[in-house]
Parts: C-alpha cells; sequence; structure tokens
C-alpha cells in the first residue's frame, strides 16, 4: 500500500484546512490510519488516529477539539478536518498505517507513511 497526502497550504491563525491521504496499491479498511506531525527542529508527533471501523479515535491535546479524524474506507481516503489552527500547528504532515490491533500514538508503531505535507499558519 502507497499513501499520498495532500491539502496542506498557508493559512493565516484561526482557519482551517482539510488534509486527504488517499491510499493505492491495497485497501485502508485493513489498517488503522494515523496522522502524525514534524516541526522543524522537533521530533516526529502522534496527532490522531482512527481505528479500522472508526469505533475507536484518538487526538493529542494539544488538537484535541479543534481536529477532526475521518476515513473513507470505500473511497481509500482518510481524512484530517484542521480548524482553529495556530503558528503551533505548523508542521509537515504525514499519514500512515498500522497493522496493528488498536490505534496507537508511537509512530516506531505504524508501518507505511505518506510523503508529508507542509502547513503553515501564519500569525
Amino acid at each position: 500500500v502507497q499513501l499520498q497526502a495532500c491539502g496542506g497550504g498557508l493559512v493565516q491563525t484561526g482557519g482551517s484546512l482539510r488534509l486527504s491521504c488517499a491510499a493505492s496499491g491495497g485497501t485502508i479498511s485493513s489498517y488503522i490510519m494515523g496522522w502524525f506531525r514534524q516541526a522543524p527542529g522537533k521530533e516526529r508527533e502522534f496527532v490522531s488516529a482512527v481505528s479500522r471501523t472508526s469505533s475507536s479515535i484518538y487526538y493529542a491535546d494539544s488538537v484535541k477539539g479543534r481536529f477532526t479524524i475521518s476515513r473513507d474506507n470505500a473511497k481509500n481516503t482518510v481524512y484530517l478536518q484542521m480548524n482553529s489552527l495556530t503558528p503551533e500547528d505548523t508542521a509537515v504532515y504525514y499519514c500512515a498505517l498500522e497493522e496493528g490491533w488498536s490505534p496507537g500514538r508511537n509512530p516506531a508503531l505504524y508501518d507505511v507513511w505518506g510523503q508529508g505535507t507542509q502547513v503553515t499558519v501564519s500569525s
């Protein structure tokens, strides 16, 4: 399976963006899907994850209430709706899939990664 993330861009503080991650070469319905981000000079950090059937969803505390993860297994795509963006959200955002049983927050648990999409929030 290959993942392709898109939807990033430049937005002002308080604005919104919707990231998409499309899969090819396989179906995402078999996997847990997650979003991570990495700011310059920082480690990659967990943002959100969703189980195969969307029955379990997790968010980092820093994005809870502002970001929403969703998946459309029929379209083989996972989304990250980001609202009320702040400059602290500026990072490269990556989607990834996990073959495990429960959504994890550790990047090492994820098996396949997309190429990343840049999100820049101006003050």
